[in-house]
């Protein structure tokens, strides 16, 4: 796939699990655009909110979806319960590629950075160097940067538990496998991560 989407909704109190039904039906819909790989609702960040990543293979493919959503008199199938959404369209890194659904954690984090200004190749480069060994830990979903928006380098990474997590990172760093070396000298501090649980109908799991 060459493009990928996340959306982001964001649902009323109590919503995630309530719109999931809608959710599902609206991404799978025979009109629709674009592969559905995984379906996640928050439980640490912004709370409330429904994160879908989808693949294209297709700018044109893209856009008939965005189009779709945003004309749509109940977009995503949940406008009772849907207090905004937005989209971001991504790159992914070719070196995580492929995307396979399956079983991975029962916790996913969306981690994004946003580089400095000249610091996105300088990142690409320096992931390329450190996944290799980094991935032997614990499996990455898929590294990507915005191409629309401010720029943003984002990444998904399943684990068992939120304290699993915390587990493989403390010994990556006392390993010295992560962070890349070098890496974060191409960030700013503007960072945010957000752990979240896949929906029954996600296919990353």
């Amino acid at each position: 796939m060459k493009l990928f989407e996340l959306v982001t909704l964001n649902t009323v109190l109590f919503g995630a699990g309530k719109a999931a039904d809608g959710i599902r039906a609206f991404v799978n819909a025979p009109e629709a655009k674009g592969t559905l790989l995984g379906a996640w609702a928050t439980d640490i960040g912004t709370l409330n909110d429904v994160i879908l990543l989808r693949g294209f293979e297709s700018l044109e493919d893209l856009l008939a979806e965005r189009k779709r959503a945003r004309l749509s008199d109940n977009p995503f199938g949940c406008k009772d319960l849907l207090r905004s959404w937005s989209a971001d369209t991504y790159i992914p890194l070719e070196f995580t590629l492929p995307v396979t659904p399956g079983t991975y954690g029962r916790v996913y984090e969306i981690r994004s950075y946003v580089p400095k200004l000249d610091g996105l190749a300088p990142t690409i480069e320096k992931w390329r160097e450190a996944v290799p060994p980094r991935v032997q830990y614990s499996p990455l979903t898929i590294a990507m940067y915005s191409l629309d928006g401010p720029t943003r380098f984002t990444q998904i990474w399943p684990y068992e538990s939120a304290n699993a997590r915390a587990e493989i990172r403390a010994k990556t760093v006392a390993d010295g496998v992560w962070p890349p070396k070098g890496g974060p000298d191409w960030l700013t501090a503007n960072m945010t991560s957000t752990l979240a649980v896949p929906l029954p109908f996600s296919p990353l799991q």
